[in-house]
């Protein structure tokens, strides 16, 4: 891999050859599967096959035809990639954070595809002390080498010994997320012959020569069991500590933020437990905090004071949905000896809680926003907070989050903040308790990331609106026949309110209906869309597009129930909320109907799916012009009876069970794979589906055997129409041959991607005329 800045040109989607005068035909190889009295056949089944040189040849002729179709964008590639790369400062570095007697960055080099680890001993042992640059740099990780000689690289966990002297990390060379553990010795940067495959979570003992770690299940992927390694043995030697054999659920291991204990999750999609250990004491035998009981969470945190062996700190839901906080004593912390701290407040999610010597850091959603609050310790005799102190924000639409906040006995708070205009910045927040909450008022700005290339942030703006979107099915609608035919009828009783953020460049929009219009949405897993800063999308919004994100049902802008609200039974509403929000959008005149391009990945993909069949199905084909389908998940049925598949039986939680007759009919209702026949003889969207072969959680064959049967019903519409008409929307495929779930690793192919669905995007909303 060359690690010099790479140039538009030599993007992946330019043809080597003979372009192409048709796409490729896969072949027909109908394969059914008949379950609760309903026959899926499946045409495409035999492209599973990775080894077979025919889906090979499928996939490479699919690239070959996207390449000749995006030929003509490749001046406007590059244009796009220039403009990119100007406004990323490439040679940078991150805030460094205190750990132990070090202080960890990570810094880039212009030219160099990704980030290089650095530390500089800390000038003074106390650990509030500040950075002092002038100590020398060690350069304990150089990803750059470790990626030489290879198309992909991603790094995925890394651990710090006690002492200073270890890093435990793991690597994966192919996107398939299956990662190695390697041990580096920092004092002499050599690689020790310690290593262990399909690695995920690890955490160091007290006396750093123990290091426990999560490993994965060969077939599902899913992380099932803890092993204890100590420092020189081989993998086989190596002792089994925990395994966990319920295939819903996943097992990870941390340390607590004061390094005391060890603390083990084994959690599902919906329910949890957690066990504990004595980071001094590896060779001991892990104790349960509290069983596992359905559909409730809890996440504990340690405090060494107030007692011998300190107290648990536990946020958990199980009197609601917003969770609590409650304590309970190290040495019986089983829910009999719970002691609420924080009440369950009836609006306001509680996400997180972050807790240090002296105080707490709670992170809540308030309209689907996050905020901040402080609550300082009111004595050290029991565990007490005063009121909490609101960390405020100025934006309309905003991300805020916890930064590197290693050090229990700290006396200020890092936290990011970030806006659709504007850049990542961290700041320090001060937690004197002499100063309390005079000081508290201000946050000092530690570092704002520079965007060069001419940036304006005045010529920017942000609104947050909110949209009405019909009820739909409750959240709480167990499948029955009831609960489905109320989502099939399509029968709403009232509405609710969807928020939807946007951002758009001030001198281009015009208020009237025709600026071209991005809606971006994902929605599912409680995952709350993230409002962040994009140099990337500058390209967008300095041509006139408007980009709206619509916050779903199903994600996590609202906290548990907005989750429940779109998934199993009531999944539909994170369909129409979608919808809903397009036709709120334009008609609101922030942007043109004719000219609406919608995006999204994975789960995301599965909406952009859903939400076209949908749209026709309603006698609306025309509402999205051009669609970006990222990774998706649209062959939900055949992916979902497969228990074999990495994820799926897990999956059972987010989306339902086919193997059950009501749940069955209700995902097939809406799959996106399965229900193309709605399209047949409606005009469709430009489309351009993109996956990559190594991909973990998506397999590649399922945007492969969608793309396959789309076009199939597309050639037969506009055969039905007696020709194919010359303004055809495009139908294309691209797939990363080096790559897996999140595409490219390195930062400059990542950029490439980018410009090249830019392109497609702006010439199809006729933004940019291609002579």
């Amino acid at each position: 891999m060359s690690h010099t800045s790479p140039s538009a040109a030599d993007s992946p989607a330019q043809p080597t050859a003979a372009p192409p005068i048709a796409p490729p035909v896969a072949h027909r190889d109908p394969t059914p599967t008949t379950l609760h009295g309903i026959t899926l056949q499946d045409d495409y089944r035999w492209m599973r096959d990775k080894d077979s040189p025919e889906v090979l040849a499928y996939l490479t002729a699919e690239n070959a035809w996207t390449a000749a179709a995006m030929a003509p964008t490749a001046a406007l590639q590059a244009t796009l990639y220039a403009e990119m790369l100007s406004h990323i400062k490439e040679t940078d570095e991150s805030v460094p954070y205190r750990l132990g007697n070090w202080f960890y960055s990570t810094r880039t080099v212009e030219g160099s595809q990704y980030s290089i680890h650095v530390r500089r001993a800390a000038s003074d042992p106390n650990p509030n002390s500040p950075f002092d640059p002038a100590q020398p740099e060690q350069i304990i990780l150089d990803v750059n080498q470790l990626a030489e000689g290879k198309p992909f690289m991603s790094l995925g966990s890394m651990a710090i010994s006690p002492d200073g002297n270890l890093l435990a990390y793991t690597t994966d060379p192919t996107g398939f997320r299956q990662y190695t553990l390697h041990i580096r010795d920092l004092r002499t940067l050599a690689d020790l012959p310690d290593t262990a495959e399909r690695v995920g979570s690890l955490a160091w003992a007290a006396d750093s020569r123990t290091l426990f770690y999560s490993t994965e299940d060969e077939t599902t992927k899913r992380q099932d069991h803890i092993f204890r390694h100590t420092l020189g043995a081989v993998a086989a030697e190596d002792t089994l500590v925990l395994h966990e054999e319920d295939e819903r659920f996943n097992i990870g291991i941390g340390r607590t933020r004061d390094g005391l204990y060890f603390l083990v999750e084994i959690g599902s999609h919906t329910t949890n437990e957690f066990r504990f250990l004595s980071t001094s004491d590896p060779t001991g035998e892990f104790q349960l905090i509290a069983p596992r009981l359905d559909d409730q969470e809890y996440y504990p945190s340690h405090f060494p004071v107030f007692g011998t062996e300190g107290f648990f700190f536990i946020r958990t839901n199980d009197t609601g949905k917003n969770f609590r906080v409650v304590t309970a004593p190290v040495a019986s912390p089983g829910r009999d000896h719970w002691t609420e701290l924080i009440p369950l407040h009836p609006e306001h999610p509680l996400e997180d809680l972050d807790l240090f010597a002296t105080f707490a850091v709670a992170t809540r959603r308030k309209l689907g926003l996050p905020s901040l609050e402080v609550l300082r310790f009111s004595d050290s005799v029991t565990p007490s907070f005063d009121l909490p102190v609101e960390i405020a924000f100025p934006e309309p639409a905003y991300t805020a989050a916890p930064h590197a906040n290693r050090i229990f006995n700290a006396d200020t708070y890092r936290y990011s903040y970030q806006s659709l205009v504007s850049p990542p910045s961290v700041y320090a927040y001060n937690i004197s308790r002499a100063d309390f909450p005079v000081a508290i008022g201000t946050s000092h700005l530690l570092k704002q990331q520079e965007v060069p290339g001419g940036f304006n942030p005045a010529l920017y703006a942000s609104e947050r609106i909110w949209i009405d979107a019909p009820a739909g099915t409750p959240a709480n609608a167990a499948f029955s026949e009831s609960a489905e035919g109320a989502i099939n009828s399509g029968a709403f009783a009232a509405t609710v309110p969807i928020p939807v953020s946007i951002v758009y460049r001030r001198d281009q929009f015009h208020r009237d209906a025709t600026n071209p219009l991005y809606v971006y949405g994902y929605g599912s897993y409680g995952y709350p869309l993230p409002l962040g800063f994009s140099p990337a999308r500058l390209s967008l919004l300095d041509r006139g597009v408007v980009m709206a994100y619509a916050h779903i049902r199903g994600g996590g802008e609202l906290g548990d129930a907005w989750h429940d609200a779109g998934k199993m039974a009531a999944k539909r509403n994170t369909f129409t909320d979608f919808i809903a929000a397009t036709e709120a959008l334009t008609a609101r005149k922030f942007g043109d109907p004719a000219r609406v391009a919608i995006e999204g990945g994975s789960a995301g993909g599965l909406l952009m799916g859903a939400v076209v069949n949908l749209a026709a199905q309603a006698g609306k084909p025309s509402l999205f012009r051009v669609v970006l389908s990222h990774v998706p998940f649209v062959d939900i049925m055949n992916t979902m009876l497969d228990a074999s598949l990495p994820l799926t039986v897990a999956e059972y939680e987010e989306w339902g069970n086919p193997n059950e007759p009501a749940a069955f009919r209700t995902m097939l209702s809406y799959s996106p794979y399965d229900n193309l026949e709605v399209l047949a003889g409606q005009p469709q969207p430009a489309m351009l589906v993109k996956t990559s072969l190594n991909d973990s959680q998506v397999m590649y064959w399922e945007p492969a055997k969608y793309v396959a049967k789309l076009r199939t019903i597309k050639t037969q519409s506009e055969s039905a129409a007696g020709s194919v008409p010359p303004d055809s929307a495009p139908l294309l495929l691209h797939i990363n041959m080096d790559a897996g779930h999140g595409g490219a690793s390195g930062r400059y192919d990542y950029l490439k991607e980018i410009a090249f669905d830019y392109a497609f995007l702006l010439t199809q909303l006729g933004v940019v005329t291609i002579p």
